[in-house]
């Protein structure tokens, strides 16, 4: 899959400190899609409170399995918090999973839940409920007026489990001391 011009599709989104909105303060999130008709991505460093894989499983009818304990469920984002979505590597593809970059896939039906309940599915992978999204230009607006830079994303930052440092780990990557970054936009 060859990456659109312009386009973040595959990235990391990295909020600045500058960030007001608090749904996206300190948020690393990965970009699904992005193009001139808007964008899609999934917060992957924050988690859901009040519901556990297990519970959500057992709210779809399907039978938890030992595994499932292990699994975190994901704050993906405002939109649709109702709505999950399964970030995932690509070594699991299902005819309805969406090819994003670099051996990264989503998909949003009860197959990949039940494959990861039963043992099997990918072999990394990411369990969201809601997404972020922009409307057509609204990130490109946003990243001019310094609310996000971008990283290139790699299994770690998206799949690791220390959610606490990983908005820190995202910035280092780029050669960033989040320390050092103004607050205010514009200041050195």
């Amino acid at each position: 899959m060859q990456k659109t011009q312009g386009y973040l599709a595959g990235q990391l989104l990295v909020a600045m400190p500058q960030m007001q909105d608090p749904r996206f303060a300190r948020t690393v999130v990965y970009l699904c899609a992005h193009s001139a008709e808007g964008a899609m991505g999934l917060v992957v460093n924050r988690l859901l409170d009040g519901i556990t894989f297990p519970e959500l499983l057992d709210q779809l009818g399907i039978e938890a399995t030992p595994v499932c304990d292990r699994i975190r469920v994901h704050l993906g984002g405002p939109v649709e918090s109702g709505r999950g979505f399964v970030l995932h590597s690509a070594d699991y593809l299902h005819e309805t999973s969406m090819l994003v970059e670099d051996g990264v896939a989503l998909s949003a039906t009860v197959d990949v839940l039940k494959a990861i309940a039963g043992g099997g599915g990918p072999r990394d992978s990411l369990l969201a409920l809601g997404y972020a999204g922009w409307s057509a230009g609204q990130l490109d607006a946003e990243i001019r007026e310094n609310a996000w830079l971008n990283v290139p994303a790699d299994p770690s930052l998206l799949f690791g489990r220390d959610l606490d440092h990983k908005w820190e780990q995202a910035l280092h990557k780029l050669g960033i001391d989040f320390a050092a970054l103004s607050a205010d936009a514009g200041h050195a």
